[in-house]
């Protein structure tokens, strides 16, 4: 769930070269801090330092990069598809406004919403290759009795051999759940306070690169905060494998199991690494949209 301004469609060209660089650049710097993140929600195995010390001692520091090429290959895609559905969507909910006039935050809203459902049809299958690699060692290999993969491409393969293509998109519904209403309250939020921090810019475009980075970030708080309980029920659910016995039958099934075993508080383990990844890796997006030019008063929507 990373996001950047909306792309605007009399530019799409840079705006897609500027969403993709952004986006690579996000995904690399904020990385590890999502290894962190999904070995959290998976396990009670202490904080997000201790786990941090256990990782580069045991594995080594390259583990914390390890299933990044996934989420690398599809994000210039993904960024391009989200940004372009979310701008039409928006109009598309508030049909009475002039093509000079943004989006009402109604609209916003809608098409955030639309578009984060939309969206996890290309996410689920990424999500689920980076999570079973991002948790691979000898233990949890050995405890699945899994042989330990290469890269995603192995996993990929692994999973359409052993559960078919309906393997691929385990976890699809949870990760509906989490990305619509993530993704609603993200857009609403990103354009209530950019205009709160620099009035009148939802019209001209003109705001500083400190406007959009901190509406950014505020942003990104806002759609983890709002769901974070489903995106650990998410990854515990996707984290297993049909080669051993799964632990969890169905989304009801992990809430409950999890809440009985570890209590209420498991359900927001890691947020606060999720928060710090979201402010850096909103960072390079904004950055890299920012000195790319992306963002021009000529190309409101």
């Amino acid at each position: 769930m990373d996001f950047a301004p909306e792309f605007l469609e009399s530019s799409l060209g840079r705006e897609f070269v500027a969403g993709g660089l952004g986006g690579v650049a996000g995904i690399i710097s904020g990385y590890p801090l999502d290894t962190l993140r999904v070995r959290q929600q998976h396990s009670n195995a202490g904080s997000a330092f201790g786990i941090l010390r256990n990782v580069v001692t045991k594995e080594g520091p390259a583990a914390l990069y390890r299933g990044m090429g996934a989420p690398l290959a599809s994000i210039t895609f993904q960024n391009a598809m989200v940004f372009q559905i979310n701008a039409v969507l928006s109009r598309a909910f508030d049909l009475s406004l002039s093509a000079k006039d943004p989006p009402s935050y109604k609209g916003v809203a809608l098409g955030g919403f639309c578009t984060g459902a939309l969206q996890s049809l290309l996410l689920t299958p990424v999500e689920l290759v980076k999570i079973r690699l991002q948790l691979q060692n000898n233990v949890y290999a050995k405890l699945h009795h899994a042989d330990a993969h290469e890269g995603p491409m192995s996993v990929a393969k692994s999973i359409f051999k052993t559960e078919g293509v309906k393997g691929m998109y385990r976890g699809l519904t949870i990760t509906v759940l989490r990305d619509a209403p993530a993704h609603c309250l993200y857009f609403w939020t990103y354009e209530y306070m950019r205009e709160q921090l620099h009035p009148g810019c939802r019209k001209s475009c003109q705001e500083s690169l400190q406007t959009m980075m901190v509406a950014g970030g505020l942003a990104g708080v806002a759609s983890w905060a709002c769901c974070y309980p489903l995106d650990v029920v998410k990854t515990r659910l996707q984290a297993q494998s049909q080669s051993s016995l799964p632990k969890y039958s169905g989304i009801v099934d992990c809430f409950r199991k999890s809440v009985r075993e570890e209590g209420y508080r498991v359900l927001w383990r890691g947020l606060g690494t999720a928060v710090a990844r979201a402010f850096i890796v909103n960072g390079g997006l904004y950055l890299c949209l920012f000195n790319n030019g992306s963002l021009q008063a000529e190309n409101a929507i």
